[in-house]
């Protein structure tokens, strides 16, 4: 039975097709993050750290730390920040030492860049993934021997320099290319974890149907775990959760056995709670001026003022049940218990109001 293992100093997480869905958390990644990126050029990990804190708490297994920021002021100062080869080695090695400070469990070190997957593999603790190899002969020719060197597992990406192909068949040749390519270096099939390239559904209907049977043929053919992007699907649609919460459970059945995704639901700020007020307020609708931001938030349906586990971990903990990962059903009840820590389950309600008039 495959079984690929990571490990941090003190905990080890074993992702196989008999094993609990692996939960890779992918908040520490700057691209597309103006405020994160702008406080690492600043030297600011505090963000980080409250990252890695939320997702550890609302049940990542694993975390990803990505290197790939653009220091844009630091470029008029010094034109060699323009170049992520120079910013991204020494970055990463901060932010790797940064997340072991405060959380426990295994990291995935992402990067573009040859010299930052090696500094974050130098200064993680235990047995990271890397990500990623693609089939691309450049990327393959780089990122191979530093999987084998620091004899870790990593990402395969199912595309190449011909790019992403939407046949499924070509992305499936292309895993078996990187697995093949793999063997070559002594790195075995149960080190790869194939990410077979989720499409948007908005974009292309049959996008779930081609994971789903990419996922079982991978399983079956090649033998190997599997991991996507997993909101990937929803992007430019409405209701993203409701599709995400929809696709991971189909793709957990169709032996997917992890995903890099966002386990927290996003706390609800002052300027959703002061719309709510004046809303309520126009309904005519009495709220009380001490009233507690948590309480308002939640009895509103507004959600929580604190990090908590999304919905998406909802359905997570709700499949590895059915699927007797969670046999005794500990998780279910565990994720389920009533109280207000960012590690509890996410999306508890309390009563709109809709029979009284005072909140």
């Amino acid at each position: 039975m495959t079984r690929t293992i990571l490990e941090s100093k003190t905990k080890t997480v074993v992702m196989g097709f008999d094993e609990p869905f692996c939960v890779i958390g992918e908040r520490i990644n700057p691209t597309g993050r103006k405020i994160l990126n702008e406080e690492l050029e600043r030297g600011d990990f505090s963000r980080v750290e409250a990252d890695a804190i939320a997702q550890t708490a609302a049940g990542a297994n694993v975390l990803d730390v990505n290197s790939g920021a653009v220091f844009s002021n630091k470029m008029a100062e010094d034109p060699r920040y323009a170049d992520n080869n120079f910013v991204e080695p020494t970055l990463m090695k901060e932010l790797v030492e940064c997340v072991q400070k405060v959380s426990d469990i295994p990291l995935c070190i992402d990067s573009s860049v040859p010299g930052a997957l090696e500094n974050g593999l130098a200064a993680a603790e235990g047995r990271p993934l890397l990500n990623s190899v693609t089939g691309e002969e450049e990327r393959l020719e780089m990122v191979l021997p530093l999987v084998a060197k620091y004899n870790v597992p990593v990402v395969a990406i199912s595309n190449d320099d011909t790019g992403i192909s939407e046949d499924p068949d070509v992305r499936f040749a292309v895993a078996k290319k990187i697995v093949e390519r793999a063997a070559d270096h002594g790195i075995p099939a149960h080190d790869i974890v194939v990410d077979p390239l989720v499409m948007p559904i908005g974009a292309m209907g049959t996008a779930g149907l081609q994971v789903f049977t990419l996922v079982r043929r991978l399983r079956e053919e090649l033998g190997v775990n599997t991991t996507c992007g997993a909101s990937n699907i929803s992007f430019g649609l409405p209701n993203r959760h409701g599709i995400n919460n929809a696709f991971l459970p189909m793709a957990m059945a169709a032996g997917m056995t992890s995903a890099i995704m966002n386990p927290v639901a996003l706390p609800v700020g002052p300027k959703k709670l002061q719309e709510k007020r004046d809303a309520l307020a126009a309904a005519g609708i009495i709220v009380p001026d001490d009233i507690d931001p948590e309480v308002l938030a939640n009895v509103t349906g507004l959600g929580s003022t604190k990090p908590r586990p999304g919905k998406e971990m909802e359905a997570i903990r709700a499949a590895n049940f059915l699927s007797n990962q969670d046999p005794s059903g500990g998780e279910w009840i565990k994720f389920n218990k009533p109280a207000g820590g960012a590690g509890e389950a996410g999306g508890r309600r309390g009563r709109s109001g809709g029979r009284r008039r005072r909140a």
